[in-house]
């Protein structure tokens, strides 16, 4: 590959990102319904993404699998996380009934992307704007520093029969952005330096959710998850990150749950 066509993509993926950034951090900032409706929009178009994969972009059920797993998501934020958690549910059950290719594969991973979804709004709501742009940070970063680190430096391929353009070199590019990231928001945190290898940490889980969609991709045998964000494919390639790291908070507050009962 020559170094210019290396970098080909790179002011589209710029231009659009930017644009990611104003709207997404607009959200952030607002929160409450307005960041809510947003989240559940994303949700609903990946889902619908989602399912195009799975039987093919004139499939008629798609777009009514993504207006369901909206309106589950909101739906969700009236219960506590157990009854939630059976909202969430739904757009899953559906689809394992009523796709004919990769049912399950749909059911697993349409369940994971709104149990981030839901993650993410309970997170906004308990632990403010800062945070959340913290978190958002974290992915970003570690998504951009992978991408430059990977290229840039290139080397050894991190896993090829899934990502055959991921690099070690841009994994640990993006674990060390991830660090000052969080050092970056340490004086607004009130854990303190902690924040910086729970950033990693996040890191880590972000890139397992990148990995995890092309995992899925190559399976189903696309190269985008749609072509809605020009020079980064669909939402769902450009949130993989984010639903990793939601879903590693998730967990987290599962846990938390369970130890408090």
């Amino acid at each position: 590959m020559s170094a210019s066509s290396r970098w080909d993509d790179l002011w589209l993926r710029v231009g659009t990102g930017g644009a990611l950034v104003v709207a997404g951090g607009a959200a952030v900032w607002l929160g409450g319904a307005a960041f809510s409706i947003v989240i559940a929009l994303a949700i609903g178009v990946m889902v619908w993404e989602l399912a195009c994969m799975m039987e093919g972009n004139r499939s008629p059920r798609a777009l009514q699998f993504g207006v369901l797993a909206s309106a589950c998501l909101l739906f969700s934020r009236q219960f506590d996380p157990i009854f939630a958690t059976v909202v969430l549910a739904i757009p899953a059950a559906a689809g394992a009934v009523l796709l004919h290719r990769y049912r399950w594969m749909f059911a697993y991973c349409a369940f994971c992307i709104l149990v981030a979804g839901y993650s993410l709004t309970g997170f906004r709501d308990q632990q403010g704007a800062v945070l959340t742009l913290w978190l958002v940070a974290v992915v970003a970063a570690t998504d951009i520093a992978g991408y430059f680190g990977g290229r840039m430096i290139g080397g050894r391929k991190f896993w090829p029969s899934v990502s055959p353009a991921k690099t070690w070199a841009g994994v640990v590019s993006g674990w060390l952005a991830a660090a000052l990231t969080g050092l970056a928001f340490v004086p607004q945190s009130s854990i303190g330096f902690q924040l910086v290898w729970v950033s990693v940490v996040l890191s880590v889980a972000s890139q397992q959710g990148d990995l995890a969609e092309s995992a899925v991709k190559r399976r189903v045998g696309v190269k985008d998850s749609s072509g809605i964000l020009p020079g980064h494919g669909g939402l769902l390639d450009r949130f993989d990150g984010l639903v990793g790291a939601a879903l590693l908070l998730a967990l987290g507050e599962v846990f938390r749950y369970f130890i408090s009962i």
